[in-house]
């Protein structure tokens, strides 16, 4: 394993442990746990691992195999973040240190199976992060207390507006399994494949584009949702408090078609997203249960569909895979992966088709955008266990 080489190659001597957590894909469901919806997702074969051993001075000094410099703090001397890799990792420190007293540090390298973008590695690093700094202070969490922390980091420290999506799916995930997660009580059912259903694997199809200015814009989404239903809240004479409190769960679909067309068209969009998303994934899940995958993959079609023309998210790269899926035999259905302005597509896969698939995405996608050969990817993973505590 590299980050086992390369900790041998900094330290002189071998880690004493490895952590892993899977990445995830949430191929209905996107977009919507930051207000309290519904997803349906799964943890992937591939992900996280950091090698580490444990610092008795409370020190932390970590190294990533796919970003420059180390990082150094003490457990309790955090600080404020400093817009670096290493963010995501002190905020998992400020987040645990408020729940137990930490006394001993780790050195650590990390490493990603898998480019970065789309697959949620950042709650990934975090997840891989915090069950080593678990292990080595012997704490032991619930799977739902994990996810809580992992969120708390992500969202009060590094101050970006996420659900619990991709946590829920890193932790509570089994291998051929599907998680069905309601965000607003985490109430959640993992069903299982049935015997009925077609064969499938998980094809994710790397863009190439790591960075894109569209990236600051997830914020601004959450926002002109919330004001959408900040807005329909007043409309239907409901009572309302402060604005990062309106959550279009406590507004029925209902109230959204009433009053919809008095909402600037932004904001209509981003409803519409939120709302049809929610049904498309309650038809999913019982899509599942049935062992229709075809039907399955046709919401996350058209989820994928939703996210770019109602959530308007997508870079060109990504919408060019998108549409290229959309005509390529095998595929059962799919869409851009995360946030949608960088990274990757996923999709569900007939496994007997997938050589011809690889070759006939690639081609077409190459010929749109020639600049990214080099650069793109196809990864063939099964679905997955999530984080073992």
């Amino acid at each position: 394993m590299r980050c086992e080489e390369k900790f041998h190659e900094i330290y002189g001597r071998d880690a004493d442990g490895i952590s892993f957590s899977p990445y995830r894909i949430c191929p209905i469901g996107a977009h919507s746990d930051h207000n309290l919806g519904k997803i349906t997702g799964f943890a992937i074969d591939k992900g996280i691992h950091i090698a580490y051993r444990p610092k008795q001075n409370g020190v932390i000094e970590m190294s990533s195999l796919q970003f420059p410099k180390r990082a150094q703090w003490h457990i309790r001397e955090i600080g404020e973040k400093t817009g670096d890799w290493a963010d995501y990792l002190r905020g998992a420190t400020w987040a645990l240190e408020k729940e137990h007293s930490l006394s001993v540090g780790l050195c650590g390298v990390i490493d990603g199976s898998l480019p970065i973008g789309g697959l949620s590695s950042s709650a990934a690093v975090i997840l891989a992060f915090l069950d080593a700094l678990c292990r080595v202070n012997q704490i032991i969490l619930t799977a739902q207390k994990l996810i809580n922390i992992a969120f708390d980091a992500e969202r009060n420290y590094v101050r970006v507006n996420v659900g619990t999506l991709d946590q829920s799916c890193e932790v509570l995930s089994r291998k051929n399994h599907l998680l069905y997660l309601d965000c607003k009580d985490n109430h959640y059912e993992l069903i299982p494949a049935s015997k009925n259903m077609k064969p499938y694997k998980i094809a994710v199809f790397f863009s190439g584009l790591e960075h894109s200015l569209a990236g600051s814009k997830y914020n601004m989404r959450v926002d002109e949702l919330r004001a959408g239903v900040y807005a329909l809240q007043a409309f239907a004479g409901m009572d309302y408090g402060k604005f990062h409190e309106a959550n279009a769960r406590d507004v029925s679909f209902e109230i959204y078609e009433e009053y919809k067309e008095k909402l600037p068209e932004q904001w209509r969009r981003r409803c519409e997203h939120w709302y049809t998303e929610f049904k498309r994934v309650e038809a999913g899940a019982e899509a599942w249960r049935r062992g229709d995958i075809e039907e399955y993959g046709r919401l996350s079609f058209e989820s994928g569909w939703s996210s770019i023309h109602n959530w308007e998210s997508g870079a060109p790269e990504q919408i060019r895979l998108y549409e290229i899926m959309r005509e390529t035999s095998g595929i059962y259905g799919g869409r851009f992966s995360g946030a949608g302005f960088k990274g990757c597509c996923m999709a569900l896969i007939d496994p007997s088709k997938a050589e011809s698939i690889a070759e006939e995405v690639e081609r077409k996608y190459l010929t749109s955008f020639p600049e990214m050969k080099g650069k793109y990817s196809f990864h063939l993973c099964e679905s997955a266990d999530g984080v073992k505590r």
